[in-house]
């Protein structure tokens, strides 16, 4: 009887133990909040008017660029499809969310140096998820950043190296350049949460698990600017959206 009782008290003792545990402490993660929604926006980006033409690269500066480019290669500014559906346009939650909070993905977002240019021309990630920017070319690149709201920096980068980076505030969106190839131009929009997405060549975008709720959406381009739509989406709902940019020649 007593080695019953002994068990009972100690089981006992094992429960109070766990229920009154303080949680453990560090940055809140995202499952701390409000449960993933499930809503969806999804829709298209579409160009209107004049296309401008495309600009011709000049890479006769370094013969090892050049070589990769027999036929040329033009600017990657505006990417318009035969219907319309305008690429790299970056659509996302600009307000709605509240106080809500979402730690980074643990898993880092890569861009290239790749023929001497940026691949993606876009980049997206979140706000202190790790960027890795690998030079897959021949030659010495230059990475620099020119930020507003981050800090910048400037580093030299040899050929088959990777240079890790994060951005700890949201930024719409960074310019960055290579300093030894001035063609090289590309741009990282970093987000304090994970509903955006960069349009792809259809110009056609989507963003998933929206909790319900009203928002604004803004959709950004490099060089057309910006267009915002407020929506209410319920749970389980979907919200379709067009954004027209229209050319600015003759502007």
């Amino acid at each position: 009887m007593k080695g019953k009782a002994l068990t009972v008290l100690l089981a006992a003792t094992v429960v109070l133990f766990v229920a009154g545990r303080e949680p453990a402490r560090g940055r809140p993660s995202a499952n701390d909040g409000p449960a993933p929604g499930t809503a969806v926006v999804k829709g298209i980006a579409k160009f209107e008017g004049s296309r401008p033409a495309p600009t011709h690269i000049n890479m006769n500066a370094d013969p090892s660029c050049a070589k990769l480019h027999p036929g040329g290669l033009v600017s990657e500014d505006v990417l318009a499809s035969p219907e319309g559906g305008l690429q790299n346009v970056v659509v996302f939650v600009s307000e709605g969310l509240g106080d809500r909070t979402f730690d980074p993905p643990p898993q880092p977002v890569t861009m290239e140096q790749k023929g001497c240019v940026y691949a993606p021309h876009i980049v997206s990630l979140r706000a202190n998820q790790e960027l890795d920017i690998v030079n897959n070319d021949a030659t010495t690149h230059n990475i620099h950043p020119a930020p507003s709201n981050n800090r910048e920096w400037n580093k030299a980068q040899a050929p088959g190296t990777r240079v890790d980076a994060t951005f700890a505030r949201e930024e719409i969106a960074i310019p960055l350049k290579c300093n030894i190839h001035p063609w090289m131009r590309s741009y990282i929009a970093v987000f304090k949460h994970p509903f955006f997405a960069v349009t792809d060549k259809a110009g056609n975008f989507e963003l998933k698990n929206l909790p319900p709720g009203d928002y604004t959406i803004e959709a950004w381009h490099e060089k057309l600017g910006k267009s915002i739509q407020k929506i209410s989406v319920s749970a389980g709902g979907t919200k379709e959206l067009e954004f027209v940019f229209k050319s600015t020649a003759g502007h």
